[in-house]
């Protein structure tokens, strides 16, 4: 008998789903199965595997009407979002559109006597270890490209979005695609650090925080199994002199705030030229005072509880640590907000580097602004910082966009908008939010690799 996972819900606190873990012998005969099933999955035709992972995840749209409330429920994102299909579809159908292209045999050279090519060959058996925040769209990800690469997955979901997984498994068998080709499994940490040592995988896709990567990378050591990490983020946001400042406090507010703070490449600090410093925020103020806290489940419901009561207490510990040593609070306790999962959005100004909520990863509804006067002032802060996922820009100079990010140390740099994925990127990180790259056609390099023929030709 395994571990009892338990999903509480951010909603009242009350267990809303629980599994039992696989025992570390089943858990090795699920990891067996896969890398049995492989080798018929991979001798398929490309697009009969393209067709099935695309019926799987239509299979999941004819879902949504009941995963939407069931997100809610388990990590409390609110019903008037409706859930992640149109993301999770929209990066599965790109990466399917991609596939024969990003597949396709490297030709070297042919001639009389010689015929040079480099295949893209799947890993084998491939674990993703998918995160609670965006449970659906991260996870398909990794599972759509490698299934379609010709690999066979096992997902291991977050246990506070424990039916995420379930649900997926279920979706993807229901259309014909083989119970052990794409597995979900209910794992504890133990028995997953013990398979990933014993070579149960050949690759490993991680997002999650730095030390469940650390941990994954100490699993990985001497295997020379490929681990893919996406970890935290700190990413900022920066306003120049010349930018549209109303666009740029809706959208950078938006992706400070929305679904509570909790996305992988949300905003969490904001540097504003010193001419549009207050004009921003207090624009940034307005919105946020706008918000309605609540149950997620009820339609006027802007923001909801975060999704565990332990993820609040770091926010609010950081919010407190940073007024007690000078940082203005802009937002008032809203009725909703009680010490616990719910938890009021906050603007922060007066904040330096000096204080957590500058540094460590909030990821919750939280963001500080500072002023600035010039970009090597900004660039300095936006490069301070142990993590680099994304970074935004406000500016209506192309090149002036440009020749800030290079300067960035960051994996994406985004001019005019932020808090977007866009598959026909590379979706990485630098510093400790990672390694690896998931997504168009590098996702792909990353989930296969390169095998080279050499082939000297018979003469007369």
């Amino acid at each position: 008998m395994g571990q009892t996972l338990k999903c509480i819900s951010p909603i009242d606190g009350s267990v809303y789903a629980e599994r039992e873990t696989l025992s570390p012998d089943a858990a090795f005969e699920a990891a067996g199965k896969a890398r049995t099933a492989q080798t018929a999955w991979t001798a398929r035709p490309l697009q009969e595997r393209i067709d099935l992972v695309m019926a799987g995840v239509a299979a999941i749209g004819t879902m949504n009407d009941e995963i939407v409330p069931e997100l809610a429920h388990m990590m409390g994102r609110p019903v008037r979002y409706g859930g992640e299909f149109g993301g999770f579809n929209e990066r599965a159908s790109h990466m399917a559109k991609i596939a024969s292209d990003s597949l396709r045999d490297i030709s070297v050279g042919e001639d009389e006597s010689f015929k040079r090519y480099i295949k893209r060959v799947p890993h084998g058996v491939v674990l993703v270890v998918a995160p609670w925040n965006y449970p659906y769209m991260t996870a398909i990800n990794t599972v759509a490209p490698a299934l379609i690469a010709g690999n066979t997955v096992v997902l291991k979901h977050a246990t506070q979005t424990l039916l995420v997984g379930e649900r997926m498994a279920q979706a993807f068998q229901s259309v014909g695609v083989p119970a052990d080709v794409f597995q979900n499994a209910f794992l504890d940490h133990d028995t997953t650090s013990d398979l990933i040592a014993k070579n149960a995988f050949d690759f490993v896709n991680f997002t999650g925080s730095v030390g469940g990567g650390q941990a994954m990378e100490r699993a990985a050591a001497g295997t020379f199994t490929g681990v893919g990490t996406e970890l935290g983020g700190k990413d900022p946001g920066y306003v120049m002199e010349d930018a549209d400042v109303d666009a740029a406090v809706d959208t950078l507010i938006d992706g400070a705030m929305f679904n509570a703070g909790q996305c992988c490449c949300g905003i969490e600090r904001i540097y504003v030229h010193e001419s549009l410093y207050e004009a921003f925020v207090e624009k940034a103020i307005a919105i946020v005072k706008g918000y309605k806290l609540g149950n997620p489940l009820e339609q006027d419901t802007t923001m909801g509880p975060m999704a565990n009561v332990r993820f609040a207490k770091e926010v609010r510990d950081q919010i407190a640590e940073a007024v007690e040593a000078g940082a203005v609070a802009h937002i008032a306790p809203m009725p909703a907000d009680d010490g616990g999962a719910y938890l009021t959005p906050q603007i922060l100004t007066n904040v330096t580097h000096d204080m957590r909520v500058m540094r460590d990863e909030s990821f919750g509804p939280v963001v500080g602004i500072m002023k600035v006067s010039s970009d090597e002032e900004a660039i300095a802060l936006m490069n301070d910082s142990e993590f680099g996922l994304t970074a935004s820009l406000w500016t209506a100079d192309l090149d002036r966009a440009q020749t800030v990010g290079d300067q960035i140390e960051t994996g994406t740099v985004f001019m005019n908008r932020a808090d977007y994925l866009d598959p026909g990127l590379c979706w990485t990180g630098c510093k400790n939010t990672g390694r690896g790259g998931g997504l168009s056609v590098i996702g792909y390099h990353n989930l296969t690799r390169p095998k080279s023929y050499h082939l000297k030709k018979v003469t007369g």
